[in-house]
């Protein structure tokens, strides 16, 4: 290994240290924090790493890097955490060109060759091919030139299956301010060079007219002048192919930004919101996001071009024959534009209501169909259908009108406009031709922009539109950030066996717009051993005293600790590691991925294999062996709606093994039991009360 890569290798113990110095020198969006020392013990490194980025206000998931593609996850992974076996950690800061760039102890920046970056992750895992593959270049007589790139492109065939690394990126978090996150990525400066490089291109573009019909103009061709005609539009291709290609990759990249915002604030959103909004409305909010990004994009870059179209317009026209009284009527008609525009907003807005309202009622009254069924009579079953899709056929056809209006009307309208304004000019003598062709030149230059600007706004209306529908979403993204963190070493460390593992003490809580709370001065203290059995009639607030305890709703008043700490203090993810719920069916799910990823789900993803073996372990001791054995793919088979199917008693079971899966304090059953056989039920129970610190069921009398 070179001395200049080992030169640029931090210790273990100087985790923090190096965590802070990359977040600094990657610029991420951060706040001071003085983080504890990493732990020793590698099962709890994870959790550390986790809570210590939460206390900067940046965030990190372990990224699995395989050997066959190591030097490409190295590129995407920058910045990030690297661990280098039995050496310490690096801190890769960007990839330029072939060469990584670390962090070293000093604070200075080395650069590495990207290939040995990657030898050094995986030599552990290299030795025992290194003599095969040597003998086997021996024996073709590879040339020594090549030798050492023959060597790593074996080495990498043999490694495919190989898990060289878990790397640590570092991120800005999804709820940080969107502008900061946009500056991060670059966007801002495309956006500023996108503006930059299609003024040149517009500029060369007149300057090639200019040039042709000033040639023509004169009555005579040079031919010196042509070859700079020639150069103006030639310089042009690489300008344009700029702007398209910066154009795609924003709108790759900031479309990426805000769907990954999208869905960090519908995680974030509490259950009672969603209920409350209904579920037809929620899925119309759903869809309405799913083009708010194109739509914003395209129309803000659309709109921006149109303006500077415009502005050279105005520029063209007041150096041609008409002067101020073109320059006058483009501002006129650009007033118009935007007055038909808003009028199109207005319309479409209505239009979007009453879709979005049919979808609502569509989706309520499928799930209310039979008793819709025996309450109406046969003959009323469609009139209010058939009544909403008659006021969305009315709304359809005003707004395209609006938009007729807007698109083509309107750019069309404003040749005549333009000409009409150039006809005094053109009556009198004093006009000379050059100053005419000019001024029709402007003309034509506005009705590219007006063409430009229709479709601009147009689209920037829709946007608009779409972002009433997304805002609460994208807003309830950066509740996560106002969670603190009392330390790292908290966060990440157990309670002290003396301290209750949860405590409520005059808890309340209750729902929005009921009078009546669910809890009223709930007093409650579990120990590590407690096993306790929760009844009561239905609706008596089991199901909600469970939701408060595992951090899912927060109480209205009263103190709630967990581990002697609250949840302000823990943060969400350090609270959820303490008190893990199995809740009811109806609020737990199966997702469309592999049978061990719904069971360690709650854990640090992707698993290692100890991991997998502890959750065959405890699948086996649930008296999931059978069903292990029966998919072809064992735990790791597709299970969902797109794979295996689950009975509710095996998901019953998954859900408990999920629960369990988590290490927690306390494990709270939810009615967990409800679909189990006296078998499997006593089965299950032997197996809950082998694993759990301390208990929670909830039951039925």
């Amino acid at each position: 290994m070179p001395d200049r890569f080992a030169e640029a290798l931090w210790p273990a113990r100087d985790l923090p240290q190096l965590l802070d110095a990359l977040a600094r020198k990657a610029g991420l969006d951060m706040h001071s924090a003085q983080l504890a020392g990493a732990p020793a013990e590698l099962e709890r490194l994870p959790a550390w790493l986790e809570s210590a980025c939460q206390e900067m206000g940046v965030e990190t998931e372990a990224t699995e890097v395989w050997g066959f593609r190591i030097e490409a996850a190295l590129r995407t992974a920058a910045p990030a955490l690297v661990p280098v076996a039995g050496r310490g950690w690096a801190g890769l800061l960007a990839i330029r060109g072939g060469d990584a760039v670390l962090v070293r102890p000093d604070l200075e920046l080395a650069r590495v060759p990207l290939t040995e970056f990657a030898r050094a992750l995986y030599a552990e895992h290299r030795e025992p091919y290194c003599e095969g593959i040597d003998r086997l270049l021996d024996e073709c007589a590879v040339a020594p030139r090549r030798r050492e790139r023959a060597r790593d492109a074996l080495l990498r065939e043999r490694l495919r299956g190989t898990l060289v690394a878990t790397v640590w990126p570092l991120r800005t978090p999804p709820g940080a301010s969107f502008r900061r996150q946009l500056a991060d990525a670059g966007l801002l400066r495309r956006a500023a060079t996108l503006m930059a490089a299609h003024l040149a291109e517009y500029f060369l573009w007149i300057a090639a007219w200019y040039i042709l019909g000033r040639q023509a103009l004169t009555g005579r061709l040079d031919l010196g002048w042509l070859a700079a005609w020639a150069l103006a539009l030639a310089t042009m291709i690489p300008f344009r192919l700029w702007t398209t290609w910066t154009q795609g990759a924003i709108a790759i990249s900031g479309g990426g930004m805000l769907r990954q915002r999208l869905l960090d604030g519908a995680l974030q959103l509490a259950p009672e919101e969603m209920r409350r909004e209904g579920a037809g409305r929620f899925l119309g909010r759903a869809i309405e996001t799913e083009s708010i990004d194109f739509l914003a994009l395209s129309g803000a870059a659309l709109s921006a071009l149109a303006g500077i179209e415009l502005i050279v317009a105005a520029c063209v026209l007041m150096a041609g024959a008409a002067g101020g009284l073109q320059a006058l009527a483009l501002a006129v008609w650009t007033a118009a534009v935007l007055a038909l525009a808003w009028r199109y907003y207005r319309l479409r807005g209505d239009w979007t209501s009453a879709r979005l309202g049919m979808t609502h009622e569509l989706v309520e009254r499928m799930t209310g169909h039979r008793t819709r069924l025996a309450q109406e009579p046969s003959a009323e079953w469609h009139l209010a259908e058939d009544q909403a899709m008659q006021q969305y056929l009315t709304l359809s056809m005003r707004m395209d009108r609006a938009s007729a209006r807007l698109t083509g009307l309107a750019p069309r309208a404003w040749l005549l406009a333009g000409i009409a304004a150039l006809v005094p000019a053109f009556l009198g003598e004093s006009a000379s031709p050059g100053a005419l062709a000019v001024s029709i030149g402007g003309v034509l230059l506005g009705w590219q922009a007006f063409r430009r600007l229709a479709a601009g706004v147009a689209s920037l209306a829709g946007a608009a539109i779409s972002w009433r529908q997304a805002a609460p979403i994208f807003h309830a993204s950066a509740r996560s950030l106002k969670e603190d963190s009392v330390s790292t070493a908290a966060a990440a460390c157990a309670a002290p066996a003396s301290v209750p593992v949860v405590d409520a003490r005059e808890v309340t809580f209750g729902y929005a717009g009921r009078e009546r709370r669910i809890l009223d001065g709930v007093n409650l203290e579990i120990r590590r051993g407690d096993w306790i059995l929760l009844e009561g009639e239905s609706g008596g607030g089991k199901s909600t005293l469970v939701s408060v305890l595992a951090g899912l709703r927060k109480p209205d008043s009263g103190l709630l600790l967990a581990g002697g700490l609250d949840y302000r203090t823990l943060g969400s993810r350090a609270w959820r590691r303490r008190v893990a719920v199995a809740p009811q069916h109806h609020e737990n799910h199966v997702f469309s991925g592999s049978f061990a990823f719904n069971l360690l789900m709650g854990r640090m993803w992707p698993a290692g294999e100890s991991e997998i073996r502890e959750a065959g372990q405890i699948c086996r001791e649930l008296g999931l062996g059978a069903l292990l054995e029966r998919m072809p793919g064992g735990i790791m088979q597709m299970v969902g709606e797109t794979g295996w199917q689950l009975s509710q008693g095996e998901r019953s079971r998954m859900f408990l093994a999920r629960a369990l899966l988590q290490n927690p304090e306390l494990v709270a059953l939810d009615e967990s039991f409800g679909s189990l056989d006296p078998e499997n039920l006593r089965q299950c129970l032997e197996c809950v009360l082998r694993r759990t610190n301390a208990l929670l069921v909830v039951a039925h009398p």
